[in-house]
C-alpha cells in the first residue's frame, strides 16, 4: 500500500459513504483512480467491508468497560468459555504481555457492570484483574 492508498482508506474511515467525486477532490486524483484503488484494495483484502454504526449500537451499552484478566494455571480455555457465555461480555481477546485476556463489557448501568465484574472475579482460575471504563468512542471498527 502506498501513500495514496493510505489516504484513501483514511478518507473512507472518516466517511465510507463519500462519493467518488468527493474522494477524488480530497485526494487530488481522478474519479477513475479512486474507483480503481478501492476495487484493488478490496480484491487484495485490504478493505474487507464497510459498516454502519447506528445510534442504537451506541445506546445499547451506555456503560462499557475493558477488563484485563490474569489467569493462573492452565484454565484459559475454560475461562474463555465461561466468559463468552455471560450476557454482559461483548468480546474476549487473548493477548500477550502482562494480561492473558482483555474482556469487553457492556451494560445498561454501573450496578450491572459491577455485578458482572464481581462474577468474573469469582471465576476459578482468575488471579488478578484491572478494569477501565470507556468514556467515549471516537471510532468504531468492523
Amino acid at each position: 500500500m502506498d501513500d495514496l492508498d493510505q489516504a484513501l482508506i483514511s478518507a473512507l474511515r472518516h466517511d465510507a459513504r463519500a462519493s467518488l467525486s468527493t474522494l477524488s477532490d480530497q485526494l487530488g486524483v481522478s474519479r477513475t483512480t479512486v474507483r480503481g484503488r478501492i476495487e484493488r484494495l478490496q480484491q487484495r483484502g485490504e478493505i474487507v467491508g464497510f459498516s454502519v454504526v447506528t445510534r442504537g449500537d451506541v445506546a445499547r451499552d451506555p456503560v462499557r468497560g475493558l477488563m484485563m484478566v490474569g489467569i493462573e494455571g492452565r484454565g484459559a480455555d475454560r475461562i474463555v468459555r465461561q466468559l463468552t457465555g455471560m450476557a454482559e461480555v461483548r468480546a474476549v481477546h487473548t493477548t500477550n504481555g502482562r494480561w492473558d485476556l482483555i474482556v469487553e463489557l457492556g451494560t445498561r448501568t454501573l450496578e450491572e457492570l459491577d455485578a458482572a465484574l464481581t462474577a468474573i472475579r469469582r471465576l476459578d482460575g482468575i488471579s488478578v484483574s484491572e478494569t477501565n471504563l470507556l468514556l467515549a468512542t471516537r471510532k468504531s471498527g468492523v
